[in-house]
């Protein structure tokens, strides 16, 4: 193995379920099989899955793009861009597998490698993981002391990012709507200017009709005033008229004078007719200007609700503009609170960093007890090497016992059922003997039971000879019946 970096290697079956397990399998149908006798394809493939899941950070990929110098030596840069993504593939791997003490790796384990070198690329690749697992777990305490910091971090980082994108939007629409705020100013300045000068315009108007107000109450009281001295004359007029039938100088006087008065009278009547005309012209005038006043008031009117309007807009501007201090100020105390997540960022970083040093220093003496231990262990295995070849021999011997006890038993089992066969023929041919022999014995009984019967009063040698026979009779037939029952 040209490898500096220790760790077992492990077989192409647990190579494929480790690739499963991680995710980084080239081929979902990967079988162990394809790892003992892999393909050109196979190791670049777990390679880039690897670098893309646990090396490369996101956004951190190779773009595919050439640079300068590729395009100046490559006549069709076009043609090699596969050639140069192989080669990009190769140098970082190089470099990792470097990186983790896995020593010679060339182009050739890396394009057509051959079945060891694939078992040895791919169980330090998964021994790697497995280090790396064992060290997440042992650092995730840690981490835990600083919950949801990435979330945090995002969570802040999008919070700046949508106030600057609303403070960008609030000034795009403050200097969209610069150009009309202007306008509104000029426009509410002159509508100011209008305002004073409709104003005076009014004060004076209002003079005028109070002057011709005055003028118009004077030439009611002279109306009235010559209405009065009418009534007057003509009852003056009826007096005179009932002294002329008494009086004729009298009356000649007195209606002289009467036409006098009546010509004084005619001409009050025209100045005041003219003055009642006077009077009707100035109040046609007054009407005309009490219509121009009120369309003048109707107009400073719509004016006032548009300065009100423009006062609005105004004071939206300035709650918008104040909305985007207080925004600023809350971004300055974000920037404030990352500032300082940075610090303990960086502190947690230390800390990281002394405590990889620590599981350092406890590795390397762990690995020394280890040496020791793996030095002792085979030293008490080279011991217990001819214990294990004399267990060898006696299991050799055993196992040779076993074989020729089988073959006896075998033997055995043969013989007894030839004795087996043999004593069943033996059964059957006493049974045939007995069936025959069954019929006089028991006519020797009968015989036996007639004649004790005869004898009982003088006993004779034949009969004993006959009582003597036939027990041993009645026993045969016994036994035959016992038989026969089984």
């Amino acid at each position: 193995m040209a490898s500096g970096f220790g760790f077992p290697i492990l077989s192409p079956a647990e190579i494929a379920e480790q690739l499963f397990q991680y995710g980084i399998a080239p081929v979902a149908n990967l079988r162990p099989e394809n790892i003992a006798s892999p393909q050109p394809d196979l190791l670049p493939g777990v390679l880039a899955r690897f670098f893309d899941s646990f090396v490369d950070a996101p956004g951190d990929g190779e773009d595919g793009l050439l640079g300068f110098s590729d395009l100046e030596v490559l006549d069709n840069p076009e043609h090699h861009a596969e050639a140069i993504r192989v080669l990009r593939l190769y140098n970082k791997s190089q470099a990792f597998l470097d990186s983790i003490q896995f020593k010679d790796f060339t182009l050739a384990d890396f394009s057509r490698p051959t079945p060891r070198r694939v078992v040895e690329v791919l169980s330090a690749l998964i021994n790697f993981l497995f280090y790396r697992e064992e060290k997440v777990t042992l650092l995730q305490p840690i981490v835990s002391e600083t919950p949801d910091y990435h979330e945090r971090t995002l969570e802040l980082k999008a919070r700046m990012a949508q106030l600057q994108k609303e403070i960008g939007d609030h000034e795009l629409a403050e200097q969209m709507e610069e150009p009309m705020a202007q306008q509104l100013e000029a426009d509410v300045n002159a509508l100011q200017q209008k305002v004073q000068v409709y104003n005076k315009q009014q004060l004076a108007l209002r003079a005028k009709a109070a002057v011709i107000n005055d003028k118009k109450e004077e030439i009611h009281r002279k109306i009235t005033q010559a209405d009065f001295e009418l009534t007057k004359h003509a009852q003056e007029n009826s007096r005179l008229m009932s002294k002329l039938v008494k009086s004729p100088e009298k009356v000649q006087r007195a209606l002289e004078e009467k036409k006098s008065a009546r010509a004084k009278l005619k001409e009050s009547e025209k100045i005041a007719m003219q003055n009642d005309q006077e009077k009707s012209a100035a109040l046609e005038i007054r009407n005309k200007a009490h219509e121009k006043l009120t369309k003048q008031h109707s107009k400073i009117q719509d004016v006032h609700e548009q300065l009100v309007a423009a006062k609005t807009v105004e004071k939206e501007v300035k709650a918008r503009k104040a909305k985007l201090n207080d925004e600023s100020v809350s971004v300055m105390s974000f920037d404030a609170q990352i500032v300082d997540w940075q610090g303990k960022v960086h502190e947690m970083e230390e800390r990281l960093k002394g405590k990889v040093k620590e599981r350092n220093q406890i590795i390397a003496d762990e690995n020394q007890k280890l040496g020791a231990l793996s030095s002792e262990t085979e030293g008490k295995l080279r011991c217990l090497e001819p214990r294990e070849k004399k267990v060898e021999a006696t299991i050799a011997k055993a196992s040779n016992l076993c074989s020729e006890a089988a073959s006896s038993r075998t033997a055995a089992t043969a013989e007894q059922q030839k004795i087996h066969a043999k004593f069943n023929s033996i059964v059957k041919a006493f049974n045939t003997y007995m069936d025959s022999v069954d019929p006089f014995l028991e006519r020797v009984e009968e015989v036996g039971r007639q004649s004790a019967g005869e004898g009982a009063s003088a006993p004779d040698p034949s009969a004993a000879v006959t009582t003597k026979t036939t027990p041993r009779a009645s026993a045969m037939s016994k036994k035959s019946r016992a038989r026969k029952r089984t």
